[in-house]
């Protein structure tokens, strides 16, 4: 089992937050110096307990922690949109990765996704990567070696997804495409039967589009479509009120089932209970104390 140790160490990625709340995320390097708004030496954080407080030449005082996933998504270097903590949590739990899994991700970008899936699936577990661009790859190899560290079970592969996956019997496909419902004839084929695909896309038509795409086909089923929304509080004495500025809509979670398809017996494919309901159709309900069988 791996412990990380509460005294920082070289190498270590760090948050200093100053007294407004302000984060800046920076890399302990020996023998570098830390900029913001005066100077500090690396070196003189080695072996410090995070959660202290340090100073800067100027004698302000900064919180030092190591990042979270929370703290560090926002603040990845990178050349393209990432996907935001608050959507990564529901690709994780909707998409259902498990300790253990092997996992295509069909688009890197920075590598938020990648190291949120690395974390998932674990040693025992695999993560294959789709990048058409070879700089957005390179980005996400810098991204993973210095925020999630050695990685082994993860191999990035630059080229074009829509072509074909190498891997079969995969247990869980994320695509963040424009289009991913050109893909899903290679997905089919990637996945095993029971595998879950999750699609990520930002607009209301892409989310039209993908649905129906996914719909047409006999071999994905239990469709649902959803978004996330966050509202953060203030805390403040008698204050106490959702903040004026809110996260809300990023893009839209695509979450389908891969089906054994019957080409001699074709049937509608099956959708979420609660689509039905939204077309008129009223689904069975089920008693909450009834036992799972």
């Amino acid at each position: 089992m791996i412990t990380l140790d509460s005294r920082l160490k070289e190498n270590d990625a760090v948050i200093f937050i100053d007294r407004k709340g302000r984060r800046y995320l920076k890399m302990l390097r020996a023998g570098k110096k830390l900029l913001i708004r005066g100077e500090l030496r690396a070196d003189d954080l080695f072996g410090v307990e995070e959660g202290s407080r340090v100073k800067f030449s100027t004698g302000e005082a900064f919180l030092v922690l190591r990042p979270t996933y929370a703290d560090l998504i926002p603040h990845l270097p990178r050349a393209s949109q990432v996907i935001y903590p608050k959507d990564t949590g529901p690709l994780l739990i909707w998409g259902d990765v498990f300790p253990g899994a092997t996992v295509i991700e069909g688009g890197t970008g920075a590598g938020a996704l990648t190291i949120a899936l690395l974390r998932a699936v674990g040693p025992a577990g695999r993560v294959i990567s789709y990048e058409l661009r070879e700089d957005f790859a390179d980005a996400a190899r810098k991204n993973v070696a210095a925020f999630f560290g050695d990685a082994p079970n993860w191999t990035i592969k630059v080229r074009d997804l829509y072509a074909g996956f190498d891997e079969t019997g995969v247990d869980r496909m994320f695509l963040d495409l424009a289009e991913p419902g050109r893909a899903l004839a290679v997905a089919a084929s990637a996945l095993r039967p029971g595998a879950v695909l999750v699609c990520y896309v930002p607009t209301a038509m892409q989310l039209k589009d993908t649905v129906e795409a996914i719909q047409a086909r006999s071999d994905f089923g239990e469709i649902e479509s959803f978004e996330t929304l966050l509202r953060h509080w203030q805390v403040k004495g008698m204050s106490v009120r959702p903040h004026f500025r809110m996260i809300a809509h990023s893009a839209f979670i695509i979450v389908s089932r891969k089906l054994v398809a019957d080409a001699s017996n074709p049937q509608k494919p099956l959708v979420a209970a609660d689509s039905a309901e939204s077309d008129g159709v009223s689904a069975p309900a089920r008693d909450s104390d009834e036992p799972l069988e």
